[in-house]
């Protein structure tokens, strides 16, 4: 596979198109072996060393994600605590009422047998 991938490169960096000596390509997969990528030659290109290294960066990015959601998902790691931020804005104070000045009921004793007539 990495010989058919070399011959299809021609020599050329498949990201960047630079030029290539011989034995300086790197053959890397498009899509991660951890991330479900595939052993086969669609998966596979050619880079130079800058560019390898580029990728490598991006795709242990990618992959350390990956593992956060699949934690997450799955229970092992909890999730965070609440969003601290603003809270909603606090409403003017309503009037308070007097409730001495109000007309009252006079009240009944509820376990207290009704008269009947």
């Amino acid at each position: 596979m990495k010989q058919a991938a070399l011959a299809r490169a021609a020599g050329k960096c498949e990201r960047c198109t630079a030029v290539l000596k011989p034995r300086e390509g790197e053959v890397d997969h498009i899509l991660p072996d951890i991330l479900g990528g595939e052993p086969v030659l669609a998966n596979a290109q050619v880079l130079c060393g800058v560019c390898h290294a580029e990728k490598t960066a991006d795709d242990i990015r990618r992959t350390r994600k990956a593992d956060r959601q699949r934690d997450k998902a799955s229970g092992a790691i909890r999730p965070a605590g609440k969003l601290r931020g603003p809270a909603f804005q606090k409403s003017a104070k309503a009037p308070q009422i007097d409730k001495s000045a109000l007309p009252t009921s006079p009240r009944r004793n509820l376990f207290q047998r009704l008269e009947q007539s």
